[in-house]
């Protein structure tokens, strides 16, 4: 099997908008997506992310403390997991709880380091 990486962005508004009844619907729904995955040997890992961020540039002379980006670009979270193919990791990708808040997922093939 491969590796991918999902990077999950956007849906921080309504996120923030929710209930607590709401905001407990959707992490049981993550739970039992992630424990299918898990079950399936397909999860490698994964965490949300905070929003704040150093971004380095120009070799890393200069450092940027800021929030990262907002709304649709945050990036809220990544997962690694184990499929057999690009189409197969966007198939289970298709199953994650993110789209409940409008998120993208973005699904990326891991190369692999020899």
């Amino acid at each position: 099997m491969k590796e991918f990486l999902y990077v999950i962005r956007g849906g921080q508004e309504k996120y923030e908008t929710n209930s607590p009844e709401q905001m407990q619907k959707h992490m049981e729904h993550w739970q039992r997506w992630m424990g299918g995955l898990a079950e399936n040997k397909q999860l490698v890992g994964g965490q949300p992310l905070m929003t704040e961020g150093k971004t380095l540039i120009d070799g890393g002379s200069k450092i940027i403390d800021r929030p990262l980006a907002e709304g649709k670009e945050l990036i809220g979270g990544y997962l690694l997991i184990k499929a057999e193919s690009l189409d197969h990791a966007t198939d289970i990708a298709k199953g994650c709880p993110s789209f409940e808040y409008g998120c993208s997922v973005e699904v990326r093939e891991i190369s692999p380091m020899e």
